[in-house]
């Protein structure tokens, strides 16, 4: 999410927050802090502490992780009362994800799905409505496909995203062909963006496996074994983020669920810190989906 601490292995979209972006400074937690003393510090309020990490008012801190700083006197929409003045409907899109909701409109995890009367670890169906904050603008950037492509140049770099979308059996042939489970990687691929490669996060991740240009560039050197990666492929984006994840899972023994942590936190992270909150969702949502897609 937020911390990509090792580029090469930190790839999400899905939970990338736009809190980031506007931060002043990222805190190192120490032993014996928490929200509220960290709020204190800072002349924050708690709940807008919490809404700038996607973490309840009352989540627990884990001493060596890093505590985003939003601006002083930018005011959460979580705070107060504890109502909003108003609220709007978001019909869910494939790939989306509770937690990038809730980063995308403001507001924490938990907030979002009291609002919705839902558990923070719920599954979204695609075509079905969520409340958000009514002034928070849900669609744009952040969770807003891409059509910036490689012929204008404007993508920054590689992987460049496409107006092309692939089926989980094609994800599956391309995780068969090097070694990993093909429900693993389709779950990952639906996860972050929908089997659709035009798909690019406020933090410049790309295509269907959401993979950033630094991620690309040590994947392109290190991975391949000398069979480059064609950087305008839907295919090639799949079978970049499933080499990532067949060296994720060589890194922890077979481990899905601390190959999935890795994916989207960074493993030298998930070694560190153990799981993020935001990270533990993620990797719950992604084993979810991995049996729909017919895995164990």
């Amino acid at each position: 999410m937020r911390l990509r601490i090792v580029l090469a292995l930190a790839t999400t979209a899905a939970l990338a927050s736009p809190a980031v972006a506007q931060a002043d400074f990222g805190h190192v937690v120490g032993p014996g802090e928490s929200l509220t003393s960290i709020a204190a510090t800072d002349g924050l309020s708690v709940a807008a502490l919490a809404a700038a990490n996607n973490l309840a008012t009352n989540a627990e801190l884990i001493a060596g992780s890093v505590v985003e700083i939003p601006p002083r006197g930018r005011s959460s929409s979580a705070s107060g009362s504890g109502r909003l003045a108003s609220t709007r409907e978001y019909v869910v899109r494939p790939g989306d994800t509770l937690s990038g909701i809730a980063a995308g409109a403001g507001v924490s995890v938990s907030y979002l799905a009291d609002l919705n009367r839902i558990k923070v670890n719920a599954l979204l169906l695609a075509g079905s409505t969520l409340t958000v904050p009514g002034a928070a603008q849900v669609t744009a950037s952040a969770l807003q496909p891409s059509s910036a492509t490689a012929a204008d140049g404007s993508s920054g770099g590689p992987p460049y995203p496409t107006p092309e979308r692939v089926t989980a059996s094609q994800v599956e042939q391309v995780a068969i062909a090097n070694d990993v489970s093909p429900s693993l990687a389709a779950a990952i691929a639906w996860q972050e963006s929908g089997f659709n490669n035009d798909f690019v996060s406020s933090a410049d991740a790309r295509g269907v496996m959401q993979i950033l240009p630094t991620t690309w560039a040590w994947i392109q050197g290190t991975l391949t074994a000398g069979t480059p990666l064609a950087p305008a492929s839907a295919i090639d984006n799949v079978r970049g983020g499933v080499l990532l994840l067949r060296s994720l899972l060589n890194s922890t023994d077979g481990d899905p669920a601390l190959a999935v942590a890795g994916y989207v936190q960074g493993l030298s992270s998930v070694d560190r810190n153990g799981m993020f909150p935001a990270t533990q969702q993620y990797v719950d949502s992604v084993l979810a989906l991995r049996e729909r897609f017919g895995g164990p």
